[in-house]
């Protein structure tokens, strides 16, 4: 505990919203792999979610995704979830998966089909109303396969008109969170390509409108603690994706492709004030398409822990005063010797200190859940992508 004892307070503010969808059968594009045991419906996804917090005390809310994520009663998914130990948190939408939308939703040139994806998001916030979900997030798979498909700036005129139709609807505490994809499923062109774009457009909407990061919607070699500086430094970060990618959006487990990238990252949103505070939300957004799904949630948790540890430890006052006498191989010590410090077995001592698994991962594999999901969950449909 002697590594961790000045940054422990800090530490154990963090909190790490968990998705529904990382729970239900996934896969690549050409196939979809099921799992024994999976949940069939919203309200097993938040009870093996509730796994999660309960062995690691860092995932205490579950987000949901519309129409994945529909019930009859919300209030009742809700009770569910504090009886479980969590709570709901950010509902995400879903335009990317209905016929009408092919060639486009909210920037659709046909009236209807936007309209369509308009009401669709009047339906998630009317459903934050009845969960408490202070935030919406939308992220959009409209675009262009080919030049001259459709008149580019057109569509960005109709993605403006119809997020400023779906902002007026937001409740005083409730915000919009607009997420960016420089490519698939469309391939020429997509309509929030970068966080230029994003930022654009949510600043003209208004101050309940902010930005979210997904770690694997960039190019490679893409500077991303940059690009979360510069959100940071405007005022507009307002959620984080994370997952890992070796080459495009493979949504793999957090810090599992680059553990330095996440470490840099961290460190950018605890030097800008996106750490543990309310405008800054942290969620994991990956599919378990090989590995078993909530030690694949629990794992990926520890990784940002362990990350945002190293992260507290840099020694700030000694990295600024390195910065302005342009020591440049003293700064860099100063960062790598908080990056390669191992600060596992005190992650495992201050765990206990709380009353957790000093090793959450084995916790849960001798809990017996796993088995007892496999034998309960007998018959009905697996959740999933689009089920």
């Amino acid at each position: 505990m002697t590594i961790l004892s000045p940054v422990a307070d800090r530490l154990s503010k963090l909190a790490i919203e968990l998705p529904s969808w990382a729970f239900g059968n996934s896969g690549t594009r050409f196939r979809v792999f099921p799992q024994r045991g999976v949940p069939r419906n919203p309200f097993e996804k938040v009870a093996d979610a509730a796994q999660v917090h309960k062995h690691t005390g860092l995932a205490p809310t579950v987000a949901l995704h519309i129409p994945w994520d529909r019930v009859e009663d919300y209030g009742a998914l809700a009770k569910h979830a504090e009886e479980n130990g969590v709570t709901l948190g950010t509902i995400n939408s879903n335009t990317f998966q209905d016929e009408d939308y092919k060639l486009g939703s909210v920037t659709h040139s046909d009236d209807r089909i936007r309209q369509k994806a308009i009401d669709h998001h009047f339906e998630c916030i009317d459903i934050m109303d009845q969960t408490g979900s202070r935030d919406l997030k939308i992220w959009l798979a409209d675009g262009t396969n080919y030049p001259g498909q459709d008149d580019m700036r057109a569509r960005q005129d109709r993605l403006a008109d119809s997020l400023e139709k779906i902002y007026a609807r937001l409740g005083g505490d409730q915000r919009m969170v607009l997420e960016y994809k420089f490519f698939e499923p469309a391939f020429y062109h997509t309509d929030v390509p970068d966080w230029g774009t994003s930022y654009a457009q949510v600043t003209a909407l208004g101050p309940k409108a902010m930005v979210c990061l997904d770690t694997g919607h960039h190019a490679p070699g893409t500077n991303i603690e940059f690009i979360v500086m510069q959100l940071l430094r405007l005022g507009k970060l307002g959620a984080f994706d994370f997952n890992s990618r070796f080459y495009a959006d493979d949504d793999l487990i957090v810090g599992a492709a680059d553990p330095f990238q996440l470490f840099r990252i961290l460190v950018e949103v605890i030097r800008g004030g996106g750490y543990a505070g309310p405008g800054t939300v942290f969620m994991l957004d990956q599919c378990h398409n090989i590995e078993d799904k909530i030690p694949g949630q629990i794992r990926s948790v520890l990784n940002v822990q362990e990350m945002t540890a190293r992260a507290l430890l840099v020694d700030r006052d000694a990295l600024s005063a390195a910065q302005a006498v342009g020591d440049v191989l003293t700064a860099n010590t100063i960062l790598m010797d908080a990056f390669q410090t191992d600060v596992r077995p005190a992650l495992a001592e201050w765990r206990a200190s709380r009353g957790l698994p000093e090793d959450p991962m084995r916790a849960y594999a001798d809990s017996g859940y796993a088995a007892g999901i496999v034998a309960d969950r007998v018959g009905g449909t697996q959740a999933g992508w689009g089920a």
